[in-house]
């Protein structure tokens, strides 16, 4: 039977990083002994206040449609969390929400990009932009960075990019897979670029409340640049909210109207009792949020200090998010070839840096996601088969 080309363009090296976790997840079910480090789902329980919130609703019976665009209040409460930090002036018409920010980003490319636009983004990239582009018919163009410079953009890298089919820049702080955070004058030179092409930007920023180094920077607050940036965030890292797919995109008003016009067509609108739950996320101090950062911060640093001890590895100390990049270029292997031996002889699941651009290449993604005394052992077994690999290259 025939298929479109679509299912070729949503297809690729995006897709198949995810089967090295795959395995993983088989050699579990067979008993093995796997620490599944290759997938940032956080490892903590939903704030009880939050779950309790989503009991109430449903026992309230908020079980039928509900707007398509999202409640007003929980509109009203994300442009207020976003005021407070960026100093933009928003409101609850510049927003939109979605199950989730990854539907978030593919609806704000289908209502940006056209067949053969090209679209900027600074790798290493998280593993589904490609698709997301290709799915829009457009063009991918990376721009590559240092793991000497913290796999921090070079605006100069960018501006030398930029064509006459440039619509739009995808960036990502903290960035997934590298942790690297963008200072305030990284941003200020990205934002001359797009005001002085006539770009869009789309700024995923759903790392922005696990940030350890630094000030986080919404480039939407920048002269210039609020009616044409897409700010994406959701609750899924901050507060452990994965599966509850709550997303968002903070926009101008024409671009909110367009989605709600996709929306409608795809996905009508977030459960109610969700949307109830997720308000109260945001309206409350919860503590528990506070300390979940602190305790990912904590893993960082464990793991950049056993890695950093052992030879052969050379973890990249990350700024932010839940992950950290670990260079194992001198054990000889690549980093799919050093991921796969790890997952099958030492029961350790991460992802190969090349799923994520020819950036990251050599390097493995590590998921601070099991309690430090599991990142310990993981270390250890990390450890272990580089020095194993490298006992091998010297016999």
């Amino acid at each position: 039977m025939r298929y479109s080309a679509l299912t070729q363009r949503i297809a690729g090296d995006g897709a198949a990083a995810w089967q090295i976790h795959d395995r993983a997840l088989e050699l579990r079910e067979q008993g093995v002994d796997v620490l599944l480090l290759s997938i940032g789902d956080p490892d903590f329980d939903t704030p009880k206040p939050i779950v309790q919130a989503a009991i109430a609703s449903l026992l309230a019976g908020d079980t039928h449609y509900s707007e398509v665009r999202g409640s007003r209040g929980l509109r009203a409460s994300i442009a207020r969390r976003h005021r407070q930090r960026s100093g933009q002036r928003v409101d609850a018409d510049n927003v939109i929400v979605m199950p989730g920010a990854q539907c978030v980003v593919y609806s704000v490319a289908q209502c940006l990009l056209d067949p053969g636009d090209e679209v900027i983004i600074a790798e290493p990239m998280y593993v589904t932009y490609e698709s997301v582009i290709g799915a829009c018919g457009a063009k991918v163009v990376p721009v590559p960075v240092r793991p000497e410079n913290g796999f921090r953009v070079d605006p100069a890298d960018v501006a030398a990019r930029i064509t006459p089919k440039t619509r739009v820049l995808l960036l990502n702080s903290p960035n997934n897979p590298s942790g690297a955070n963008f200072s305030l004058l990284i941003w200020q030179q990205l934002a001359v670029l797009c005001v002085r092409h006539d770009l869009w930007l789309i700024s995923d920023e759903v790392y922005s409340d696990l940030l350890y180094e630094g000030e986080h920077i919404s480039p939407a607050s920048l002269p210039g640049m609020g009616e044409r940036t897409a700010t994406i965030n959701s609750l899924s890292k901050s507060h452990a909210m994965s599966g509850w797919r709550v997303g968002w995109v903070i926009g101008p008003p024409p671009l909110t109207e367009h989605l709600v016009h996709l929306s409608l067509c795809m996905l009508f609108g977030i459960p109610d009792f969700i949307q109830n739950a997720a308000q109260l996320a945001l309206d409350e101090n919860l503590p528990e949020v506070e300390q979940m950062r602190e305790e990912y911060c904590q893993r960082r640093d464990l793991v950049c200090a056993s890695l950093s001890r052992c030879e052969g590895l050379r973890p990249i100390r990350p700024d932010g998010g839940m992950f950290v990049m670990v260079d194992v270029r001198q054990t000889g292997l690549s980093a799919q070839h050093f991921a796969e031996r790890l997952l099958e002889g030492y029961g350790v699941s991460v992802l190969a840096g090349e799923a994520f651009g020819p950036s990251a290449a050599g390097h493995i993604r590590l998921g601070l996601v099991v309690s430090q005394r599991k990142l310990a052992d993981a270390c250890r077994r990390i450890a272990l088969c580089a020095a194993q690999l490298l006992e091998a290259r010297r016999a």
